[in-house]
């Protein structure tokens, strides 16, 4: 998977347009469970990605240490079991918001893991983000804290945090070298670990209609699939400072597309709180391009 500099970057652009139907498509897979719908919607981008793999001869990127299996498996299946299931217990808009502060995330935890300095401008990033969460949770969601929605709020910043672990070590030096194939991998073992834990832990499920099928195969297609080899490709070949910036556009498309298609609706604190976590985003991903130009 080689490509110079401007079509890697255009390959990570790729993955946070997918990414941006994320939170619609796993909305109208619903009444899945949330592990069964991770355990089929990785079934389906783990073996497209293998086909491509094995049609380019490139197999032997699956033999990887342990290690790389637990954070490739780990940070892949967890963060989507986590996602998935905050969207089934809390209102979608507002949990996919709290999910979206793992670009703030992702600055915060650079400096414990991988030595990269906070300045003030980062800093007042990851607060702007950290006050439109608090927004949300204060006042500005359609259904309260009733039923199962405190659970699912937790559960959506989990996600996000999840995401942020994930990609941050991804760039450390025991890991940075990872082939962009092995991704297919960690797909299918994410897959069985989903449809084993439905098993497991969920009650079994009602067949579901096309709507729900369709909606499953677009996420391992597309959000699920096919964009985790396109931002590979971007973060490790391309400007991964145009990038950052442009991954906090994400929540933007993402919860407008779900407020207009898949449940719910943007009231004013919504709006505000979404305000917040992008603009606090801009704010820290200026700094980086700042201290990396």
């Amino acid at each position: 998977m080689r490509s110079g500099p401007h079509g890697a970057t255009i390959a990570g652009c790729a993955a946070l347009l997918l990414w941006a139907f994320l939170a619609l498509l796993a909305r109208l897979a619903q009444p899945l469970p949330p592990l069964l719908l991770t355990g089929l919607a990785f079934a389906v981008g783990g073996t497209l990605g293998l086909v491509v793999v094995a049609a380019r001869g490139r197999l032997g990127a699956l033999r990887q240490s342990p290690l790389v299996w637990l954070h490739g498996v780990g940070g892949l299946a967890g963060y989507h079991a986590l996602y998935f299931a905050a969207l089934a217990l809390a209102p979608p808009v507002e949990a996919n918001l709290l999910n979206y502060t793992w670009p703030l995330l992702i600055v915060l935890l650079s400096a414990p893991i991988r030595g990269l300095p906070l300045g003030p401008r980062r800093l007042a990033g990851v607060g702007l983000g950290a006050l439109g969460a608090v927004l949300l949770l204060a006042g500005g969601m359609q259904g309260g804290f009733g039923g199962g929605a405190p659970l699912g709020y937790a559960l959506a910043l989990a996600a996000g945090l999840t995401w942020a672990l994930y990609s941050v070590l991804a760039g450390t030096p025991r890991l940075a070298g990872v082939p962009t194939e092995a991704v297919a991998g960690f797909c299918l073992a994410a897959a069985a670990l989903g449809l084993l834990g439905h098993a497991l832990f969920e009650a079994p499920a009602a067949w579901p209609g096309a709507g729900p099928w369709l909606a499953v195969l677009l996420l391992g297609t597309g959000p699920v699939g096919a964009a985790f080899f396109l931002w590979d490709v971007g973060m490790k070949r391309g400007d991964p400072r145009l990038l950052g910036t442009l991954a906090y556009a994400v929540p933007v498309a993402s919860t407008l597309l779900l407020a207009t298609f898949g449940g719910g609706h943007l009231s004013p604190a919504m709006l505000l709180a979404t305000a917040l976590v992008v603009g606090g985003g801009i704010l820290a991903a200026t700094a980086r391009r700042e201290a990396a130009g």
